[in-house]
């Protein structure tokens, strides 16, 4: 019995079989590179902290009295690095108020600024003296 032994010709891969492998695994590379990027840009937007004044509006609601006038701090360990801005003035004279909240700091070398108004009614809040 002589085994017949394979040609050359049987046992190796053609060039369009070379080429179309050698595309589709570009273009599978190309793709989980740009999944890599996408991911890696999101989560540097996550460690970004912006701080808004949505906690000390939340604050400021729960007092059932408003003084006008301009108040100003910072928000402390929680946020460090970051101050606040209150101005509150009454907007009418039936008890309605308006309070603007602005927010300043500093994240990766980007400046926040975010700013918030809100109207509140408290009409047993001490008013200013007319002049």
């Amino acid at each position: 019995m002589n085994p017949r032994l394979p040609s050359r010709r049987d046992t190796a891969f053609t060039l369009l079989e070379v080429a179309v492998a050698s595309a589709v695994l570009a273009i599978a590379l190309f793709a989980i590179l740009s999944l890599c990027s996408i991911s890696i840009r999101a989560a540097r937007a996550l460690g970004r902290v912006h701080v808004d004044a949505s906690s000390l509006a939340s604050m400021l609601s729960l007092t059932n009295r408003l003084e006008e006038g301009v108040d100003s701090g910072d928000f402390g360990q929680m946020h460090p690095g970051y101050s606040w801005r209150r101005n509150i003035t009454e907007y009418n004279t039936n008890g309605l108020y308006l309070v603007e909240f602005e927010v300043l700091g500093v994240s990766n070398g980007h400046e926040d600024r975010s700013r918030l108004n809100l109207l509140l009614y408290r009409p047993d809040s001490v008013r200013r003296a007319v002049r």
